[in-house]
């Protein structure tokens, strides 16, 4: 069994696909990666995706085509996107296990780079 970058929860992969679908433009998935953002250090980004960016890593999950920026692989390894909706809104969530902080406004997140060593001793013992 190949190992996911990250994967999407139910709620996740059906919202992308209405965006998809509603799109004016042609769209055929979603890239996601990181930027320096807010008083925690990094936020996520999300963009659609009209044609790959060459040297992106990509993942399928649920039917849902995925490209990930390489400079976020490292910080993204075993997240999952989700889809969340409140009486005020509704955004796109991510549960990182790479995750070591936060700001107080949800606006920023502080992230390690994954533990490449802890994963494959987790996946040989799977």
């Amino acid at each position: 069994m190949a190992f996911k970058i990250m994967s999407l929860s139910d709620a996740a992969a059906a919202r992308i696909n209405e965006i998809i679908e509603d799109s004016d433009k042609p769209v055929i998935g979603l890239r996601v990666g990181i930027k320096n953002a807010g008083c925690a250090g990094v936020g996520y980004t999300m963009d659609y995706v009209a044609e790959p960016v060459k040297g992106d890593d990509h993942i399928t999950d649920k039917g849902v085509n995925v490209w990930i920026d390489p400079k976020a692989t490292m910080y993204l390894l075993g997240t999952v996107m989700d889809f969340e909706s409140a009486k005020l809104g509704s955004s796109f969530t991510f549960k990182n296990p790479n995750q070591t902080g936060e700001c107080g406004c949800g606006e920023s997140v502080q992230l390690k780079a994954a533990d490449l060593k802890a994963i494959a001793e987790a996946r040989a013992s799977a």
